[in-house]
Protein backbone atom coordinates (compact mmCIF):
# COMPACT_ATOMS: atom_id res chain seq x y z
CA UNK A 1 0.00 0.00 0.00
CA UNK A 2 1.21 2.98 -1.42
CA UNK A 3 1.28 5.97 1.27
CA UNK A 4 0.23 9.72 -0.22
CA UNK A 5 2.42 12.64 1.54
CA UNK A 6 -0.30 14.39 4.13
CA UNK A 7 -0.29 18.10 3.78
CA UNK A 8 -1.23 19.68 6.93
CA UNK A 9 -2.87 23.06 6.65
CA UNK A 10 -2.71 25.76 9.50
CA UNK A 11 -5.99 26.96 10.97
CA UNK A 12 -5.70 30.61 10.66
CA UNK A 13 -7.06 32.38 13.83
CA UNK A 14 -9.58 36.48 13.90
CA UNK A 15 -5.92 37.49 15.57
CA UNK A 16 -3.82 36.17 12.49
CA UNK A 17 -6.10 37.80 9.73
CA UNK A 18 -6.02 41.29 11.59
CA UNK A 19 -2.29 40.92 11.86
CA UNK A 20 -1.93 40.30 7.99
CA UNK A 21 -4.49 43.05 7.38
CA UNK A 22 -2.70 45.49 9.83
CA UNK A 23 0.90 44.56 8.07
CA UNK A 24 -0.67 45.67 4.53
CA UNK A 25 -2.88 47.98 5.57
CA UNK A 26 -2.71 51.18 8.58
CA UNK A 27 -1.23 51.19 11.36
CA UNK A 28 -2.09 54.66 14.12
CA UNK A 29 -0.32 57.67 13.85
CA UNK A 30 0.43 57.62 10.17
CA UNK A 31 -0.66 60.21 7.71
CA UNK A 32 -3.18 58.91 4.99
CA UNK A 33 -4.46 61.16 1.99
CA UNK A 34 -8.21 60.53 0.80
CA UNK A 35 -11.61 61.84 -0.26
CA UNK A 36 -14.04 63.22 1.48
CA UNK A 37 -17.51 60.89 0.51
CA UNK A 38 -20.36 62.06 2.42
CA UNK A 39 -20.51 64.71 4.94
CA UNK A 40 -22.99 63.88 7.68
CA UNK A 41 -24.23 65.61 11.07
CA UNK A 42 -21.91 63.59 12.92
CA UNK A 43 -19.34 62.70 10.85
CA UNK A 44 -17.87 62.52 7.42
CA UNK A 45 -16.71 59.54 5.54
CA UNK A 46 -13.34 59.63 4.06
CA UNK A 47 -12.37 57.09 1.09
CA UNK A 48 -8.51 55.81 1.71
CA UNK A 49 -8.76 53.54 -1.24
CA UNK A 50 -7.27 50.10 -1.11
CA UNK A 51 -7.11 51.53 2.71
CA UNK A 52 -10.65 51.28 2.74
CA UNK A 53 -12.99 54.09 4.54
CA UNK A 54 -11.84 56.65 7.61
CA UNK A 55 -14.32 58.42 9.52
CA UNK A 56 -14.07 61.80 11.25
CA UNK A 57 -15.85 62.86 14.26
CA UNK A 58 -18.41 65.65 14.14
CA UNK A 59 -15.68 67.94 16.23
CA UNK A 60 -13.08 67.65 13.49
CA UNK A 61 -15.83 68.70 10.58
CA UNK A 62 -16.27 72.03 12.35
CA UNK A 63 -12.35 72.57 12.70
CA UNK A 64 -12.42 72.41 8.51
CA UNK A 65 -15.71 74.40 8.10
CA UNK A 66 -14.76 74.42 4.12
CA UNK A 67 -14.90 71.08 3.95
CA UNK A 68 -17.31 69.65 1.20
CA UNK A 69 -17.98 66.07 -0.82
CA UNK A 70 -15.10 65.33 -3.19
CA UNK A 71 -12.42 67.31 -1.68
CA UNK A 72 -8.71 65.95 -0.76
CA UNK A 73 -8.01 65.75 2.62
CA UNK A 74 -4.92 64.50 4.51
CA UNK A 75 -5.58 62.79 8.14
CA UNK A 76 -3.99 61.19 10.71
CA UNK A 77 -4.75 57.54 11.53
CA UNK A 78 -6.17 57.43 15.30
CA UNK A 79 -7.20 53.86 15.63
CA UNK A 80 -6.66 51.59 12.87
CA UNK A 81 -10.42 49.89 12.72
CA UNK A 82 -13.41 50.77 14.65
CA UNK A 83 -16.43 48.33 15.44
CA UNK A 84 -17.80 49.35 12.40
CA UNK A 85 -14.86 48.54 10.17
CA UNK A 86 -14.37 52.67 9.69
CA UNK A 87 -10.64 53.70 10.55
CA UNK A 88 -11.15 56.88 12.70
CA UNK A 89 -8.76 59.88 11.73
CA UNK A 90 -8.22 63.52 12.37
CA UNK A 91 -7.31 66.49 10.51
CA UNK A 92 -6.61 68.10 12.49
CA UNK A 93 -3.65 65.92 14.35
CA UNK A 94 -2.72 65.72 10.95
CA UNK A 95 -2.03 69.84 10.46
CA UNK A 96 -0.10 69.87 13.45
CA UNK A 97 1.75 66.60 12.47
CA UNK A 98 2.74 68.53 9.16
CA UNK A 99 3.16 71.75 11.62
CA UNK A 100 5.56 70.30 13.97
CA UNK A 101 7.56 69.26 10.64
CA UNK A 102 7.75 73.13 9.40
CA UNK A 103 8.57 74.18 12.87
CA UNK A 104 11.42 71.94 13.88
CA UNK A 105 12.74 72.67 10.68
CA UNK A 106 12.29 76.72 11.46
CA UNK A 107 13.61 76.10 14.50
CA UNK A 108 16.74 74.45 13.74
CA UNK A 109 17.52 77.53 10.87
CA UNK A 110 16.85 80.22 13.07
CA UNK A 111 14.73 81.73 10.27
CA UNK A 112 12.80 84.65 11.87
CA UNK A 113 8.97 84.23 11.25
CA UNK A 114 6.02 86.26 11.00
CA UNK A 115 2.97 85.22 14.03
CA UNK A 116 0.12 87.21 14.92
CA UNK A 117 -1.14 86.37 18.37
CA UNK A 118 -5.04 85.29 18.70
CA UNK A 119 -5.15 85.61 22.75
CA UNK A 120 -3.63 86.76 25.71
CA UNK A 121 -3.06 86.40 29.38
CA UNK A 122 -0.75 87.94 32.19
CA UNK A 123 1.71 86.11 31.02
CA UNK A 124 2.18 86.75 27.37
CA UNK A 125 1.07 85.55 24.02
CA UNK A 126 -1.06 82.89 22.69
CA UNK A 127 0.10 82.13 19.08
CA UNK A 128 -0.70 79.27 16.79
CA UNK A 129 1.26 78.79 14.12
CA UNK A 130 1.35 76.13 11.13
CA UNK A 131 -1.49 74.55 13.37
CA UNK A 132 1.09 74.17 16.48
CA UNK A 133 -0.34 76.31 19.67
CA UNK A 134 3.18 78.05 21.06
CA UNK A 135 3.94 80.41 23.79
CA UNK A 136 4.82 84.19 23.38
CA UNK A 137 6.21 85.39 27.21
CA UNK A 138 6.16 89.13 28.30
CA UNK A 139 10.06 88.10 28.94
CA UNK A 140 10.71 87.67 25.23
CA UNK A 141 9.20 90.69 24.33
CA UNK A 142 11.24 93.33 22.35
CA UNK A 143 11.55 96.69 24.25
CA UNK A 144 9.07 98.55 21.77
CA UNK A 145 6.00 95.77 22.75
CA UNK A 146 7.17 95.18 27.01
CA UNK A 147 4.42 96.17 28.87
CA UNK A 148 6.20 98.99 31.23
CA UNK A 149 3.48 99.95 33.61
CA UNK A 150 3.57 102.11 36.77
CA UNK A 151 4.07 99.91 39.82
CA UNK A 152 3.64 96.32 37.74
CA UNK A 153 -0.19 96.88 37.72
CA UNK A 154 -1.36 93.81 36.09
CA UNK A 155 -4.35 94.81 34.99
CA UNK A 156 -2.43 97.77 32.89
CA UNK A 157 -0.28 94.50 31.57
CA UNK A 158 -2.70 92.39 30.52
CA UNK A 159 -4.56 95.61 28.59
CA UNK A 160 -0.97 96.20 26.52
CA UNK A 161 -0.79 92.56 25.72
CA UNK A 162 -4.34 92.21 24.50
CA UNK A 163 -3.67 95.38 22.46
CA UNK A 164 -1.26 93.19 20.55
CA UNK A 165 -4.06 90.39 19.23
CA UNK A 166 -3.53 90.23 15.92
CA UNK A 167 -0.91 92.28 15.16
CA UNK A 168 1.99 90.71 13.22
CA UNK A 169 5.29 89.96 14.97
CA UNK A 170 8.58 89.23 13.86
CA UNK A 171 9.83 86.13 16.01
CA UNK A 172 12.39 83.26 16.64
CA UNK A 173 11.52 79.82 17.72
CA UNK A 174 12.92 79.78 21.13
CA UNK A 175 12.21 76.40 21.91
CA UNK A 176 10.63 73.69 19.99
CA UNK A 177 9.88 70.21 21.61
CA UNK A 178 7.49 67.99 20.23
CA UNK A 179 7.55 64.83 22.26
CA UNK A 180 6.09 67.72 25.08
CA UNK A 181 4.07 69.61 23.23
CA UNK A 182 6.08 72.66 23.70
CA UNK A 183 6.41 75.53 21.80
CA UNK A 184 8.18 78.99 23.02
CA UNK A 185 8.90 82.28 21.06
CA UNK A 186 11.04 85.20 21.27
CA UNK A 187 10.37 88.74 19.96
CA UNK A 188 13.57 89.76 21.44
CA UNK A 189 15.83 88.10 20.02
CA UNK A 190 14.56 88.88 16.43
CA UNK A 191 14.85 91.98 16.83
CA UNK A 192 18.29 91.24 17.66
CA UNK A 193 19.54 91.39 13.89
CA UNK A 194 21.56 94.69 12.84
CA UNK A 195 21.18 95.85 16.24
CA UNK A 196 24.98 96.09 16.68
CA UNK A 197 25.01 98.08 13.64
CA UNK A 198 22.38 100.66 14.82
CA UNK A 199 24.14 101.29 17.94
CA UNK A 200 27.51 102.07 15.54
CA UNK A 201 25.28 104.89 14.25
CA UNK A 202 24.86 106.43 17.34
CA UNK A 203 27.20 108.35 19.65
CA UNK A 204 27.25 110.11 23.49
CA UNK A 205 25.34 113.45 22.97
CA UNK A 206 23.65 112.76 19.56
CA UNK A 207 19.87 114.25 19.67
CA UNK A 208 17.04 111.27 18.74
CA UNK A 209 14.00 111.14 18.36
CA UNK A 210 11.74 108.40 19.89
CA UNK A 211 8.27 106.73 21.64
CA UNK A 212 7.56 106.98 24.79
CA UNK A 213 7.10 102.99 25.62
CA UNK A 214 6.25 103.43 29.13
CA UNK A 215 6.23 106.03 32.07
CA UNK A 216 6.91 104.88 35.60
CA UNK A 217 7.89 106.05 38.81
CA UNK A 218 11.33 106.03 38.28
CA UNK A 219 11.35 107.43 34.96
CA UNK A 220 10.28 107.33 31.43
CA UNK A 221 11.15 104.24 28.44
CA UNK A 222 11.50 105.38 25.29
CA UNK A 223 12.22 103.48 21.82
CA UNK A 224 14.66 105.05 19.35
CA UNK A 225 15.44 103.25 16.33
CA UNK A 226 14.55 99.36 18.18
CA UNK A 227 16.65 100.37 21.06
CA UNK A 228 15.22 101.04 24.58
CA UNK A 229 16.56 104.13 26.02
CA UNK A 230 15.45 105.16 29.98
CA UNK A 231 15.02 108.52 31.04
CA UNK A 232 15.62 109.03 34.50
CA UNK A 233 13.13 111.26 36.58
CA UNK A 234 16.51 113.39 37.35
CA UNK A 235 16.61 113.82 33.64
CA UNK A 236 13.36 114.63 32.75
CA UNK A 237 13.48 118.41 34.09
CA UNK A 238 15.77 121.03 35.55
CA UNK A 239 13.11 121.48 38.36
CA UNK A 240 12.07 118.99 40.90
CA UNK A 241 10.12 115.59 39.44
CA UNK A 242 7.43 113.99 41.25
CA UNK A 243 5.45 112.39 38.97
CA UNK A 244 7.11 111.54 35.30
CA UNK A 245 3.45 111.13 33.65
CA UNK A 246 2.98 115.05 34.39
CA UNK A 247 5.46 115.53 31.82
CA UNK A 248 5.23 112.47 28.80
CA UNK A 249 2.59 110.07 28.26
CA UNK A 250 2.61 106.80 26.50
CA UNK A 251 2.56 107.31 22.33
CA UNK A 252 4.06 110.30 22.62
CA UNK A 253 7.17 111.37 20.26
CA UNK A 254 10.16 112.85 22.18
CA UNK A 255 13.00 114.35 21.50
CA UNK A 256 15.69 113.41 24.00
CA UNK A 257 19.96 113.66 24.31
CA UNK A 258 21.83 110.36 24.78
CA UNK A 259 24.18 110.93 27.71
CA UNK A 260 25.36 107.19 28.50
CA UNK A 261 25.29 103.79 26.11
CA UNK A 262 25.11 100.72 27.33
CA UNK A 263 25.40 96.80 25.96
CA UNK A 264 21.88 97.16 25.27
CA UNK A 265 20.44 100.48 26.36
CA UNK A 266 20.55 104.26 25.67
CA UNK A 267 20.49 106.73 29.07
CA UNK A 268 18.90 109.93 27.31
CA UNK A 269 18.58 113.22 28.70
CA UNK A 270 15.25 115.48 28.05
CA UNK A 271 16.24 118.77 30.18
CA UNK A 272 19.80 118.68 28.21
CA UNK A 273 17.83 119.65 25.29
CA UNK A 274 17.10 122.93 27.97
CA UNK A 275 18.64 125.83 28.30
CA UNK A 276 19.49 125.09 32.24
CA UNK A 277 17.94 127.82 34.47
CA UNK A 278 19.58 126.83 37.61
CA UNK A 279 22.68 129.43 35.88
CA UNK A 280 20.71 132.06 35.09
CA UNK A 281 18.30 131.95 38.79
CA UNK A 282 21.76 132.16 40.07
CA UNK A 283 22.39 135.67 39.74
CA UNK A 284 19.18 136.37 42.13
CA UNK A 285 21.45 134.80 44.79
CA UNK A 286 24.44 136.19 46.09
CA UNK A 287 26.24 135.61 48.97
CA UNK A 288 24.52 137.22 52.27
CA UNK A 289 21.31 137.84 50.90
CA UNK A 290 18.18 136.87 52.44
CA UNK A 291 15.61 134.63 50.83
CA UNK A 292 12.42 132.90 50.69
CA UNK A 293 11.86 128.96 50.48
CA UNK A 294 9.64 125.97 50.91
CA UNK A 295 11.31 122.99 52.98
CA UNK A 296 11.41 120.15 50.48
CA UNK A 297 12.68 117.42 52.11
CA UNK A 298 14.08 116.88 55.77
CA UNK A 299 17.26 114.79 56.55
CA UNK A 300 19.71 113.80 59.71
CA UNK A 301 22.10 115.94 58.04
CA UNK A 302 20.09 119.22 57.29
CA UNK A 303 17.08 120.52 55.29
CA UNK A 304 16.68 121.20 51.61
CA UNK A 305 14.83 124.33 50.73
CA UNK A 306 13.10 125.23 46.75
CA UNK A 307 14.12 128.32 46.97
CA UNK A 308 13.23 129.01 43.15
CA UNK A 309 11.52 126.63 40.89
CA UNK A 310 14.90 125.30 39.67
CA UNK A 311 17.35 126.27 42.60
CA UNK A 312 16.76 123.88 45.77
CA UNK A 313 19.37 124.60 48.41
CA UNK A 314 20.57 123.08 51.67
CA UNK A 315 20.58 124.36 55.40
CA UNK A 316 22.79 121.76 57.18
CA UNK A 317 22.26 120.62 60.45
CA UNK A 318 24.97 122.79 61.65
CA UNK A 319 23.54 125.99 61.09
CA UNK A 320 20.68 125.59 63.59
CA UNK A 321 22.63 126.59 65.81
CA UNK A 322 23.06 123.69 68.55
CA UNK A 323 25.01 120.66 68.17
CA UNK A 324 22.61 118.37 69.28
CA UNK A 325 19.95 119.69 66.61
CA UNK A 326 17.23 117.69 65.43
CA UNK A 327 16.52 119.31 61.80
CA UNK A 328 13.03 117.50 62.20
CA UNK A 329 12.15 119.64 65.03
CA UNK A 330 13.36 122.81 63.30
CA UNK A 331 11.57 122.20 59.88
CA UNK A 332 8.50 121.24 58.82
CA UNK A 333 7.86 120.07 55.55
CA UNK A 334 6.37 122.19 52.93
CA UNK A 335 6.81 125.18 55.41
CA UNK A 336 8.29 128.37 54.12
CA UNK A 337 10.62 130.00 55.96
CA UNK A 338 13.58 132.91 55.41
CA UNK A 339 16.97 132.07 54.99
CA UNK A 340 19.77 133.39 54.63
CA UNK A 341 22.42 132.29 51.38
CA UNK A 342 26.16 131.42 52.91
CA UNK A 343 27.85 130.35 50.17
CA UNK A 344 27.05 129.82 46.31
CA UNK A 345 28.95 127.06 44.80
CA UNK A 346 28.45 127.62 41.06
CA UNK A 347 30.96 124.79 39.74
CA UNK A 348 29.13 122.04 42.05
CA UNK A 349 25.37 123.54 42.18
CA UNK A 350 25.57 124.20 45.36
CA UNK A 351 23.95 126.64 47.64
CA UNK A 352 24.41 126.61 51.45
CA UNK A 353 21.82 128.31 53.71
CA UNK A 354 21.81 129.43 57.08
CA UNK A 355 18.86 130.53 59.44
CA UNK A 356 17.68 134.47 58.56
CA UNK A 357 18.16 136.52 62.03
Amino acid sequence: MTMGTMTTTKTLTMDDLLKEESATGLENGVTVEGTVLSLKKHEALVDLGAQGVGIVPRREIGFNRNLKEGDKVTASVVEVELDDGYSLLSLRKALKDRGWDVVDEIATSGEIIDIQPYDANRGGLLIEYEGVRGFLPVSQLSAEHYPRVGSSDKNEILQRLNSLKETTLKVRILDADRKNNKLIFSEKEAVKDGLAERFDKIAVGDTVSGVVTGVVDYGVFVIVDGIEGLIHISEISWERVSNPADYVKSGQTVEAKIIAIDKDRLSLSLKQLQDDPWLSELEKFKKGSKVEGTVTRITPFGAFVQISPSVEALIHVSELGKEDADPEKVFKLNERKDFKVLEVDKENRKISLGLAK
